[in-house]
């Protein structure tokens, strides 16, 4: 597989997941085009890895967790689209509420830990693959995620 390969198939996922991680399209866009760049000029590196994917995925989530310009990520811009596979009537202003609320909880997470959520409950990522892309030990990944449930759990008690 080459590079424009591997772009072409992986890029959706990519997105995807740094939008969950930056809670802004646009922001995720710069973010994974850096980390796609840096991809490139190390393509053969990252294509002798054992999981290239799983690779590059580390990269992202290094890349975000070193990304510290201004206040980008303070700003909560939400653009998703309405989930068509519901049934019957949807109260757009609750749902809008609802998922801004859930935003400002993960915003306040911080970013490792918000990181190994979105790995673990959006990416469906096991312990140990999560341990890899962090590049921390598996106990730390768990204590990571019990952290931020627990904070979690604390701001869903206070509303």
């Amino acid at each position: 597989m080459d590079y424009a390969e591997f772009a072409d198939s992986r890029l959706p996922a990519l997105s995807r997941y740094a939008v969950m991680l930056t809670q802004d399209p646009h922001l995720a866009q710069d973010l994974v085009q850096e980390t796609m760049v840096r991809v490139q000029l190390n393509w053969r590196r990252v294509a002798r890895a054992d999981s290239p994917d799983r690779y590059v995925r580390r990269m992202l989530t290094n890349q975000y967790l070193d990304w510290r310009r201004g206040s980008w990520l303070r700003r909560v811009l939400l653009r998703a689209e309405p989930d068509e596979a519901l049934a019957g009537p949807v109260d757009h202003a609750e749902a809008a509420a609802e998922r801004d609320q859930i935003w400002a909880w993960l915003s306040r997470l911080p970013k490792r830990q918000r990181a190994a959520l979105v790995l673990r409950f959006y990416e469906d990522l096991p312990d140990a693959e999560i341990a890899e892309i962090l590049g921390c030990a598996v106990g730390t990944v768990r204590a990571s995620i019990s952290r931020a449930l627990a904070t979690l759990r604390a701001q869903l008690v206070e509303v």
